[in-house]
C-alpha cells in the first residue's frame, strides 16, 4: 500500500520538477491510477480541504482511492491517522518530501518516497511499453480449408 500527500506531489511537479501536463488533483489522479493499474499495487492519495462539490469523477479510479481531508484537517493530519492504524506498516510506502510525514512513517517501520523521487518511478513506468500478448498462428498463416468450409456454410455463402 501506498499512501500519498496529494498536495505535496502537486507541489513537487510544479516546482521542483517543472512538469506541465498535471495541473490539477484530477489530472494527478488519473496518471496515479494508471501508475497503479500498470504495477497491481493499490494506493491512497490525500488532498488538503474538502475538493470538489461533485466527488463522483474520483469514485472512478482503479488502484487508487482519493480522500479529502475536510475543512477541519489537513492531509497531513490525516495521513498520520493512516499510518498508526496500518495493521503491516512495514509494507506501507508514505510519499511525501514534508519531514513530519517522514518521521511519523519511520516511526512505524514504513517506508518514505521523497515526492519528486515517487514522481520520476511513476514518469518510468507510465513510459515503458507493455509486452504484448503473442498473435495467434491462424493470424499469420490463416484458416484451414475445414474451417473456411465451416465458415462460408455458418453465413449461408457455400460455393
Amino acid at each position: 500500500m501506498t499512501i500519498i500527500d496529494g498536495n505535496n506531489l502537486l507541489w513537487a511537479l510544479h516546482q521542483a520538477l517543472g512538469e506541465r501536463e498535471i495541473t490539477n488533483e484530477m489530472e494527478l489522479c488519473r496518471a496515479l491510477s494508471q501508475y497503479f493499474s500498470q504495477t497491481g499495487e493499490a494506493g491512497q492519495v490525500v488532498f488538503d480541504g474538502s475538493g470538489p462539490a461533485d466527488k463522483s469523477p474520483f469514485d472512478t479510479f482503479g488502484h487508487l482511492e482519493v480522500f479529502f481531508s475536510g475543512f477541519h484537517h489537513d492531509s497531513d493530519s490525516v495521513i498520520e491517522e493512516k499510518i498508526k492504524v496500518n495493521t503491516s506498516p512495514r509494507r506501507l510506502t508514505v510519499v511525501s518530501s514534508d519531514r513530519r510525514l517522514r518521521k511519523a512513517a519511520s516511526a512505524r517501520k514504513a517506508q518514505t518516497v521523497k515526492s519528486e523521487e515517487f514522481w520520476e518511478q511513476v514518469r518510468r513506468e507510465l513510459g515503458r511499453r507493455k509486452p504484448r500478448g503473442k498473435e495467434p498462428d491462424e493470424k499469420r498463416e490463416g484458416l484451414t480449408e475445414g474451417e473456411t468450409d465451416k465458415w462460408l456454410e455458418v453465413f449461408g455463402l457455400e460455393e
